[in-house]
């Protein structure tokens, strides 16, 4: 809606006479302030909620019916779990007495999501922890999922899909991707659920990705400014409380979607970012440096070593002589001094740095040395 009201300003602009300047002017004044800001994002892509969130969860189980590829011998556990498994079928058999590779041990594992209900469906991730060599076409029997409370949310069940192939032959083998490793779409069942009334709630928390102080007190203020009432309040860096107005106790998920949308222009401290394994170098835009000369060269030394032989004429009973010879040369360039100006920019910076002709590493030894000369106005992280 701000961009199309910008549009047709610009059209009036010619129309407009002296007369009607003052009205003009107080046009544009109210167009500042609804024009939204070109670095505001969402509420809800730089916060989270308190207590809306995924749970992971965790089982043990045993894959059937692969070809040949599943655990041997050494992996104990996997007898153990399919004498276990048989006794409750009503066969009782020995551990001696099994031996079958078609059969894997693997370990679950799966995300619960917020607000899952009874009936639901999620995948399940499905990996190899004995000596199987290859999950594809098997089967995962029926295994209970739990969450840290030691409650079962999720059973799961259901063929084993691994997006990859392995083969072998006497001299080779080819594999693609992690045969060990495979999904069962929609194999788990959720049989239990998180009790939340969500609306219920008079408070709510919101949890910010990145905390920074200036960000949260931005957020309380647009909440409140939206609101139009003060019920939001920054308790710290990363969290901003939010009282549930009277309006909407009851409909804590309409305001939700109120609050949500609103668009915050978030801060964060300056920062540069150096990866020496990469030579990946990544500089915040708030990033300033103090009055400073920087000069940058460098020297290559090559030495090369060859060996003179001389022979002997024929029948003269003479000796070989061997005589070394060193060739060393040395280029050093010529490296250019630029200043940068108190308070420079990040464009600044940049321009100085690519006159300087400088490579990633190169940067990386430059930041390293602002840093320590104490010209670089910013934080210096080093992965």
């Amino acid at each position: 809606m701000a961009h199309r009201i910008i549009q047709k300003v610009k059209g009036l602009i010619l129309k407009v006479t002296m007369r009607q300047m003052p009205i003009f002017a107080f046009f544009m004044i109210i167009l500042l302030f609804i024009a939204p800001s070109a670095y505001s994002i969402r509420l809800k892509d730089m916060a989270d909620i308190k207590g809306v969130r995924e749970n992971q969860l965790v089982g043990y189980g045993l894959v059937v019916g692969l070809k040949g590829t599943g655990d041997g011998k050494k992996s104990l556990f996997t007898v153990q779990s399919m004498v276990s498994l048989l006794e409750k079928m009503g066969i009782s058999i020995g551990e001696k007495e099994i031996a079958v590779k078609n059969v894997a041990a693997v370990m679950i594992t799966a995300n619960l999501p917020p607000f899952a209900k009874v009936g639901n469906k999620i995948d399940v991730l499905v990996s190899s922890m004995g000596d199987a060599s290859n999950l594809q076409g098997g089967t995962l029997l029926f295994t209970p999922l739990r969450a840290s409370d030691g409650n079962v949310y999720v059973v799961a069940q259901g063929p084993v899909s691994t997006g990859g192939f392995s083969a072998e032959g006497a001299a080779g083998a080819v594999t693609k991707n992690f045969p060990t490793v495979g999904r069962v779409i929609g194999g788990g069942s959720i049989e239990n659920e998180l009790k939340i009334n969500f609306n219920a709630k008079e408070e709510l928390s919101l949890f910010l990705h990145y905390p920074d102080f200036t960000t949260a007190s931005r957020v309380s203020e647009a909440i409140n400014s939206v609101v139009r009432e003060p019920v939001a309040h920054s308790a710290d860096a990363g969290t901003v409380g939010v009282r549930i107005p009277e309006q909407y106790l009851g409909k804590v998920v309409d305001f939700v979607t109120l609050i949500e949308s609103i668009d915050v222009m978030p801060d964060a401290t300056s920062k540069v970012v150096v990866n020496e394994r990469t030579g990946t170098v990544v500089i915040g835009e708030n990033v300033r440096i103090a009055t400073v000369a920087i000069a940058h060269g460098s020297l290559s030394i090559e030495i090369k070593e060859n060996t003179d032989v001389s022979q002997p004429l024929p029948f003269s009973n003479g000796e070989t002589v061997k005589s070394p010879d060193t060739n060393i040369s040395v280029n050093e360039e010529i490296a250019q001094i630029h200043v940068l100006n108190q308070g420079a920019s990040l464009n600044d910076v940049v321009k100085a740095l690519n006159a300087l002709g400088v490579s990633p590493r190169d940067l990386i030894a430059i930041m390293q040395a602002l840093k320590i000369s104490g010209a670089l106005q910013a934080q210096l992280e080093i992965m």
